[in-house]
């Protein structure tokens, strides 16, 4: 397989090796090349289909496809695929797990009362009355489901259709979302980024949640309202939020995201790329192109994930 790698030029090099020492049988294609049978890719340059005939299949390095749909001279008939773990849900379900630990043993009041220089327990907490919703059971909302599951929590997914996950009780469909968000003392955003997705967690959808509730945001920053997060978190509506992603990204220095005393903020690390093992996934979906087989993580277009 002809194989060209487009990444941003920071990362370039590493990636470049990474693919070829995963697919050593590639014939591995310069920037200016005219023609390749795969792309591997993470935010390609947007001209990249302009000077760049893609023949077989575009492989994503990463779970969100969102960027790579953006681009109006993606080519319609040829295949995309993403990445469906490559350690990143491994690591999301340990981010996921100390976020709803910290809120449920309210570590962050605690902090507060240390700050304030007061000794003062708090009542004990019923981890079967303290609710746990998971937005999105793909792979990696399925990791953390699992992660959470020993912890005894009453656990809650919402999906586009219906599901069977165990020991999770499923809300399937755009009528559903309410009835999911009233049991979450903890939600954990893992949707992907759509027309339908974007600006759902708004202020009428995060006030369904529970009074005292948090957010956790692992998905995509423009899922939340950021001024009717604000809104509710300053109104006592909900407890706190913890976000790892941000419409812009890096955060910019005046947001107000960055001092408030109610949010916790990561530089998207949640689930970081593993170079080699994502390098390994797409190295044994090419040949499983080569092979007449389908690869993992191939995307629905008309879904955007």
């Amino acid at each position: 397989m002809r194989v060209l790698v487009d990444v941003p030029a920071a990362d370039a090099t590493r990636w470049r090796n990474a693919v070829a020492t995963a697919y050593p049988e590639g014939d591995f294609l310069p920037d200016d090349a005219d023609d390749a049978d795969v792309l591997v890719a993470w935010r390609p340059r947007a001209d990249r289909f302009v000077r760049t005939r893609v023949r077989r299949a575009i492989f994503n390095l990463g779970a969100g496809v969102d960027a790579l749909l953006a681009l109006p001279t993606l080519p319609t008939d040829v295949p995309v695929y993403r990445l469906t773990d490559a350690g990143m849900a491994r690591q999301m379900a340990q981010y996921a797990t100390a976020a709803v630990l910290r809120a449920f043993r309210e570590l962050d009041a605690y902090a507060a009362q240390q700050r304030a220089g007061l000794w003062r327990a708090r009542p004990p907490r019923d981890e079967a009355a303290f609710g746990v919703a998971v937005l999105g059971l793909g792979v990696l909302g399925r990791a953390v489901v699992d992660a959470l599951r020993p912890f005894g929590f009453a656990l809650h997914g919402w999906t586009r259709t219906p599901a069977t996950v165990p020991g999770v009780t499923v809300h399937a469909g755009a009528d559903a979302l309410r009835d999911c968000l009233a049991h979450a003392h903890v939600c954990i955003c893992l949707l992907p980024s759509t027309p339908a997705t974007r600006d759902l967690l708004d202020a009428t959808r995060l006030a369904w949640m529970p009074r005292g509730a948090h957010l956790v945001n692992l998905a995509r920053g423009e899922l939340v309202v950021d001024a009717d997060l604000l809104g509710l978190l300053d109104g006592g509506h909900l407890a706190g939020a913890t976000l790892d992603v941000f419409r812009d990204e890096p955060l910019p220095a005046a947001h107000p995201f960055w001092h408030h005393p109610a949010i916790t903020i990561t530089p998207h690390v949640s689930a970081a790329t593993l170079h080699e093992a994502s390098a390994a996934q797409v190295a044994d979906g090419i040949r499983a192109l080569a092979e007449g087989r389908e690869p993992p993580g191939r995307v629905d277009r008309a879904h955007g994930y």
